[in-house]
């Protein structure tokens, strides 16, 4: 499938870069989430004569691929140190954790990740109370909140996401399904992996430390 890009006027596709790169500045500058950060970025862009905004509003790779420039040009003394700590304490959990299936993801996974991102895990369980029980005996405090299935149709109810400190970092857990993990990994051809376990996290932990 063509780019939806590819299919816009020249004048519209300069709009949708530039809706992607305000977005990206505040991603970077401000930890702003994605959802947050495109709605602010059309405003400040468009205004309020939003129109059909759909049709030039940048997906999440456009804007990642921006906070990735962003990084390089205004953080690049920085964020390669801060990527590869989160980066470390994701590992550490991730070994504590490791009955839980965990898989990072987010921006700690793409390379994203600066000075206000926390760490972003999806944990494939039995049952959600194994987890929090788990982390009571570790005399962890703990807030739930819900996120979106990986399920599409109509058994698709909000799941469990418990979140912390670990560090003075934050940690937050999204707990699927065992069931879920199938298929969830896999990234899509010529694209990145959403999702990476232990292993591959610690490979890419050796590639920055080399």
């Amino acid at each position: 499938m063509a780019d939806m890009a590819s299919n816009l006027s020249p004048e519209l596709e300069q709009l949708r870069a530039e809706i992607a790169a305000a977005a990206a500045r505040m991603i970077a500058e401000d930890g702003a989430d994605y959802g947050t950060a495109k709605r602010k970025a059309l405003e400040l862009c468009v205004g309020s004569n939003r129109g059909r905004s759909g049709s030039f509003m940048p997906d999440n790779a456009q804007i990642e691929d921006e906070v990735r420039l962003y990084n390089e040009l205004f953080f690049a003394d920085t964020q390669p140190t801060r990527l590869l700590h989160l980066r470390r304490l994701a590992a550490e959990i991730m070994g504590e954790l490791a009955q839980f299936r965990p898989y990072l993801t987010g921006a700690v996974l793409n390379g994203t990740a600066g000075e206000h991102s926390d760490i972003y895990l999806h944990l494939f369980v039995d049952s959600p109370k194994d987890v929090e029980i788990f982390l009571f005996n570790k005399n962890v405090q703990f807030e739930l909140s819900s996120s979106p299935s990986l399920k599409s149709g109509g058994n698709n109810d909000p799941v469990e996401t418990v979140s912390f400190m670990y560090k003075k970092e934050g940690m937050h857990l999204t707990l699927y399904e065992t069931d879920d993990l199938r298929g969830s990994i896999r990234a899509a051809s010529g694209k990145r992996a959403e999702r990476a376990d232990l292993n591959a996290v610690l490979a890419l932990i050796n590639k920055e430390e080399i």
